[in-house]
């Protein structure tokens, strides 16, 4: 019989620890991958929503906090930009595009974003990829809206189908704009965005709804249908940010210093990779915390398959001298635990890898649709390859000291009745 026949049927032999010992591993190596592909996946999609502008603007705040709000949807502005500031701004010499962004509304807990047709053109995503129809287009008129995947997919919703926005960007909002409903015009493919969880409509569409509002409250006795709205001036007083192009690089900080130094209101001009760059920064202690546990998870695993492979040791004296007795060099005893020690690993190692992916499948659909986050079945990257090998290292060395031990004991140790 070989080594690692002997140390499979000895295993087997004590099935019940062995089974504990594998799942206390399995569950800490699927806690430190969980970890790991979480936190690869939301900055990828993070890095992945925009690209192709040059400068973010909006009232002056935090860069991060306008990166959030802006792009991310995450919280809400301090303040919004006055139109005449859009149009100074998109009127540099070396601005090549500005694309106007309304905030404020929400359908059902979704975001409505107010913006022109040229967002569809200038927006880009996981490098440069525009953003595409599944069904339907662009809104043509201020009442048609065009919803996100994850908006049309969620709530049911087709081509034609009449919605209504209510004022503020919660979940339960008690002013609605029921006097003034869109019909769907578009549906959006999934983007991997935040743009899958909005709804998009015109600025003068966001202008109409607001007619006869002041200090976000209707005026009592003040009706407008939508007919008289189409007849009414829809351009907008103010906006909550700009997507700003430009048509050069060289311009960047030029154009940024006249936006931040611009005397008309006080503004913010933010450069999207440097700002998401601090938000590494901000979130990366965070991270690197969470790592720590799930190590933390694994050395804890490791411990309990030592005490186990420890307790096992001293129940095991005579086994051990019978195999001394019939031949079995000391080396092939540290064999035999060393062994034991990798298939245990090595098998906590796969059963965690498969309830990761068996995770994923389950919880996928709830992280899409309640925080945007996908996570793919995707085999193991090089550093999760390398956080596997760790583990493996990790547990062949808490497997020294009980190969050791048995290593050194002598064929009377075993045979010897203790009192």
């Amino acid at each position: 019989m070989s080594m690692l026949d002997l140390a499979v049927k000895s295993l087997w032999n004590r099935r019940l620890a062995a089974v504990f010992t594998l799942c206390a591993i399995a569950f800490s190596v699927t806690l430190l991958l969980g970890v790991e592909r979480l936190r690869t996946e939301a900055r990828s999609g993070f890095a992945n929503t925009i690209s192709g502008v040059d400068l973010i603007v909006g009232a002056r705040s935090g860069g991060v906090q306008l990166l959030l709000y802006s792009i991310f949807h995450i919280g809400s502005a301090t303040n919004n930009i006055d139109w005449q500031s859009y149009q100074d701004i998109a009127a540099q010499p070396q601005t090549r595009w500005v694309v106007p962004i309304s905030l404020g509304d929400s359908h059902r807990g979704y975001r409505v974003v107010g913006t022109e047709p040229a967002f569809f053109e200038h927006y880009r995503f996981a490098g440069d990829r525009t953003p595409s129809f599944a069904e339907g287009g662009i809104f043509q008129t201020p009442f048609e809206a065009v919803l996100g995947a994850d908006v049309a997919r969620s709530l049911g919703y087709r081509l034609g189908q009449v919605i209504v926005l209510a004022h503020g960007a919660g979940e339960v909002t008690l002013m609605e704009h029921a006097n003034m409903p869109f019909r769907v015009s578009g549906i959006l493919r999934r983007t991997g965005t935040p743009i899958d969880r909005s709804i998009l409509v015109s600025l003068q569409g966001i202008t109409a709804i607001h007619i006869g509002w002041e200090a976000g409250v209707p005026m009592p006795g003040l009706h407008v249908n939508p007919e008289q709205a189409m007849h009414m001036n829809l351009t907008p007083k103010t906006v909550t940010a700009l997507l700003v192009g430009l048509k050069s690089r060289i311009a960047t900080f030029r154009v940024q210093r006249y936006i931040n130094d611009y005397r008309g209101e006080p503004l913010l001009a933010i450069l999207p990779g440097a700002t998401l760059q601090e938000l590494w920064d901000l979130v990366g202690v965070g991270e690197r915390v969470l790592l720590a546990v799930s190590a933390f998870v694994v050395v804890v695993g490791m411990a309990g398959m030592l005490t186990v492979l420890l307790a096992g040791l001293e129940a095991r004296r005579r086994e051990m001298a019978v195999l001394r007795s019939v031949g079995a060099h000391p080396r092939q005893i540290l064999t035999l635990i060393l062994g034991e020690t990798a298939a245990l690993t090595l098998a906590g190692i796969a059963l965690g890898v498969v309830l990761l992916y068996a995770l994923i499948l389950i919880l996928r659909p709830v992280l899409e649709s309640q925080w945007g986050l996908y996570l793919g079945l995707a085999p193991p990257t090089p550093r999760e390859l390398g956080l596997l090998g760790t583990v493996f290292g990790v547990g062949l060395l808490s497997g020294l000291l009980p190969a050791w031990l048995a290593y050194h004991r002598s064929l009377a140790d075993g045979l010897t009745v203790r009192l």
